[in-house]
């Protein structure tokens, strides 16, 4: 059977997105920063994941890489950005969303932490 495209696998694809959305809040607020071994273990056990699915590196590294792929991660984001009121291009927007991901332990908030 042929293997979905890694965008439709959930758990990388989502696991990605928190990813992102964790470096923009980080990048966006000051009082936040990265747990950047937390990020490192997660995007390790992404790939393995993908690997265990029978993904090749090339396969895997095209659909990171991938250009098209980005600005879909970008629109997800706008869209969480939007349903949640939030204006990603406001510091304190970012930082009260930063908190709440982290107070709540979310896959977003375990990836973060304020100084």
């Amino acid at each position: 059977a042929a293997k979905p495209p890694l965008r439709e696998v959930a758990r990388i694809d989502k696991g990605l997105f928190y990813v992102a959305l964790a470096n923009e809040i980080r990048k966006s607020c000051d009082s936040i920063v990265a747990r950047p071994l937390k990020a490192i273990f997660t995007m390790q056990a992404l790939k393995r994941h993908a690997k265990d699915m029978g993904y090749t590196e090339a396969e895997i590294d095209a659909y990171t890489s991938s250009e098209a792929e980005k600005d879909r991660m970008r629109a997800l984001g706008a869209a969480f950005y939007e349903a949640r009121g939030i204006d990603p291009s406001n510091p304190d927007d970012m930082c009260t969303l930063g908190r709440a991901e982290i107070e709540t332990h979310s896959q977003i908030g375990v990836l973060l932490r304020a100084k």
